[in-house]
């Protein structure tokens, strides 16, 4: 249990609430990138095929905290728009793999690159020394939501 003397103030948690929807804000803004060519749910499972590389669609489903059934409509569509390709498990020919083509690599690569240089270009408003600040700030609360908590009971949220 946590120590009460120790519960943060109204205003500590204002000030996180609004950092939490500047950064979903930037998110979002990045998406319009994608401009239809696939949904938020397939972008989501092709962030994870880049984090993961080539892998099996179990794998990628308890990534996403989804069921396989899901996973596989969400492949269809993206193998049907060239952004996801399916094979086997050389050692189990029963196992689908999905990787990302070239295409779906593009995309992502794309939406990352934006997100990184509209977070410098917000960065860049601050000093230095308010950056340092931050970024030391934003690691240790990184630390302290914990792997278990950012996962929750879905897996983690991967946009």
């Amino acid at each position: 249990m946590t120590d009460p003397s120790r519960a943060p103030l109204d205003a500590e948690i204002d000030v996180f609430q609004t950092a939490t929807k500047d950064l979903v804000g930037v998110t979002v803004r990045s998406l319009e990138l994608l401009e239809g060519r696939v949904s938020l749910a397939q972008f989501r499972m092709l962030v994870v095929l880049a984090d993961l590389g080539a892998s099996p669609s179990s794998k990628v489903a308890r990534e996403l905290g989804l069921g396989a059934s899901s996973v596989t409509r969400l492949a269809d569509r993206l193998q049907a728009s060239g952004h996801v390709a399916r094979g086997h498990d050389p050692g189990n020919r029963s196992i689908v793999t999905l990787a990302l083509t070239p295409s779906g690599r593009r995309l992502v690569d794309q939406v990352m690159r934006w997100r990184r240089a509209e977070l410098a270009r917000i960065l860049a408003r601050l000093t230095p020394s308010d950056r340092a600040v931050l970024t030391a700030a934003l690691h240790r609360f990184h630390e302290a939501v914990g792997r278990d908590d950012a996962e929750g009971p879905h897996g983690p949220v991967t946009l």
